[in-house]
């Protein structure tokens, strides 16, 4: 029991704490949520046993890796193992096969620290394959309510406020527009959807047969929504959040403008932030200036340019208003218009903020 274990779903719905052996360039491409890389080889260790394997075999491939980690390396590597250990005591290793290394470190911990700590059975792959098909199976089994509403309604605002909210945006830390990027940056591929299946596993454990999403499209910045449930959410009855053309202005300009920029100066410092904050928004307008067309996106560009400049001069964010309501009028609301009526077959309710927040919380408890 102590030694091993192998039941992936308790693992991920208890959030136990986990050591990651595999080298620092493998956990960089995907990792689990709260894992904590504590790597029994360097990259360039790890590469050298690899060609050495490759070249010679697996016995001369364990012995090289055991003169490369051995005296006071060896003695770091176990001892930040011990005190992760201690610290965690209801813990457990793991290694990409659940193979050799997460032996050896378990193997090591025992002898030289005294600890008897668990490894995964199957290691990374066995876990990642498991939530991989945690998303496939939710995707066939699960119902789901679309959220849909024009640009700066509060739609991810809502999916918040639902208990079988599934928030697309927060786990690929983007705003899903072409200007969503945050000040931070998003997470590979493999950790947005390892952080999605987690989510879903643990609301469908706690019950939830039905759950609500925003209508993404089918990337969120470098992330993409993985295609099965994307796949499924074309085909699910779609709700319509409206608002008001100046409540979506204010609620861009806080979302898009005063918070990033607070990102931004938070990350970055006061003076650094402002200025990638500045950056980031003409980059975002540029990456749509063909869509837009030339002259749309130099008038455009000229009331962003003012804005910022006012800002930088004053701390107002009051010119920002001008752009923002520009694109809405006439960029993102005819967009937005002609998605709506493709789509107005699957429109199962329209209505404001309330009406929409209370039909999604009666639906989510019948």
């Amino acid at each position: 029991m102590r030694g091993e274990i192998d039941d992936y779903r308790s693992l991920f719905l208890r959030g136990v704490p986990m050591i990651d052996t595999r080298a620092p360039v493998e956990f960089a491409k995907g990792a689990f949520p709260g894992a904590v890389n504590l790597p029994l080889m360097s990259d360039a260790e790890r590469e050298q046993v690899g060609t050495c394997y490759k070249q010679k075999g697996q016995e001369a491939a364990i012995a090289l890796g055991h003169r490369l980690v051995q005296g006071a390396i060896k003695a770091q590597r176990i001892e930040a193992w011990a005190s992760f250990a201690r610290a965690h005591s209801d813990g457990c290793l793991y290694c990409f096969r659940g193979g050799l290394r997460s032996q050896i470190a378990q193997q090591w911990l025992r002898e030289e620290a005294g600890i008897e700590y668990p490894r995964v059975v199957g290691g990374y792959k066995a876990m990642r394959a498991f939530l991989l098909q945690a998303i496939e199976d939710a995707a066939h089994q699960c119902g789901f309510l679309v959220l849909g509403g024009m640009t700066g309604t509060g739609k991810t605002e809502l999916v918040r406020q639902v208990e079988n909210g599934l928030d697309l945006e927060a786990y690929a830390n983007h705003r899903g527009s072409s200007f969503g990027k945050r000040a931070t940056a998003q997470p590979p591929q493999i950790g947005f959807e390892n952080s999605l299946a987690i989510d879903l596993l643990k609301k469908r454990d706690a019950g939830t047969a039905c759950l609500v999403v925003e209508d993404e499209s089918h990337a969120i910045g470098s992330c993409s929504i993985p295609f099965a449930l994307y796949q499924r959410m074309q085909s699910q009855p779609l709700v319509w959040l409206e608002d008001a053309l100046e409540s979506r202005v204010e609620r861009i300009l806080k979302d898009y403008v005063v918070d990033l920029r607070a990102e931004f100066a938070a990350v970055h410092g006061e003076e650094e932030g402002e200025r990638r904050f500045g950056e980031r928004l003409r980059g975002s307008l540029d990456n749509i200036a063909r869509r837009l067309g030339g002259d749309r996106h130099r008038r455009v560009a000229a009331l962003m340019d003012a804005a910022l400049a006012e800002q930088a001069r004053s701390g107002s964010v009051e010119f920002h208003r001008d752009w923002i309501r520009a694109l809405l009028l006439e960029y993102y609301d005819p967009m937005y218009d002609y998605q709506r009526r493709l789509k107005g077959s699957r429109i199962v309710f329209a209505g404001d903020r309330r009406a929409v927040l209370e039909y999604l919380r009666a639906q989510s408890s019948a």
